[in-house]
Formats: structure tokens, sequence, C-alpha cells
């Protein structure tokens, strides 16, 4: 799975072609933690309809500041460069597949 940071957010997100779910995460961040193999085991089961990449608010901080996350994880979904849908918290494994085809 794409981890991007500020410099390549714009090109990989919100420029792509397809639906993209970006998870705002950390490394100290339990709940990030346990989201790690849910979101990897979609980004493979769901290759094709939607990319999945993760972006580390440590490492980047201007692009989850520009989104105005205040906790993490945070999901949010793009769709054609526009964000339609936001999650913060974590979820079990079908709750977030069902949102995110519900949303994209």
């Amino acid at each position: 799975m794409e981890i991007v940071n500020d410099t390549t957010f714009e090109a990989e997100v919100l420029k792509s072609d397809k639906p993209v779910l970006v998870d705002f995460f950390a490394t100290w961040c339990g709940p990030c933690r346990q989201m790690l193999p849910i979101v990897t085991e979609l980004s493979e089961e769901l290759e094709g309809q939607v990319k999945i990449v993760k972006m580390d608010v440590d490492e980047a901080p201007k692009t989850p500041e520009s989104y105005n996350i205040a906790s993490i994880p945070t999901l949010i979904l793009f769709k054609g460069g526009k964000d339609v849908a936001t999650h913060t918290g974590a979820l079990p494994k079908a709750e977030l597949k069902n949102w995110i085809l519900g949303n994209i």
C-alpha cells in the first residue's frame, strides 16, 4: 500500500482517475495500528474500484491540517479531486468496506 505525503498528495489523490481512500494515521496511534491490516486487506480486495493510500500526519502535517483533521485515524474518500466522505475512528472490516462501497 502506498504512503503519500504533502508533495505527492495532489498527483496521487486529487488527480487520480478513480476514487481514493486516504487513511490519515500516526505510528504511535493504537487505533491506527489496529486499522492497518484491515485497510491493507481492503486495498487488495477493492483493487480496481478504489485506490487506498496512507498518510502519516507527523511526516506530512500540511495536508491533514488543510482538511482540519483533529483526531486519527481519519479516513477521507476522494472522488474527482473532491472529498466526498469522511469517517473518524476505527471500524471493523465489514463496516469499512460497506462505507467505502456506499460512497464510491
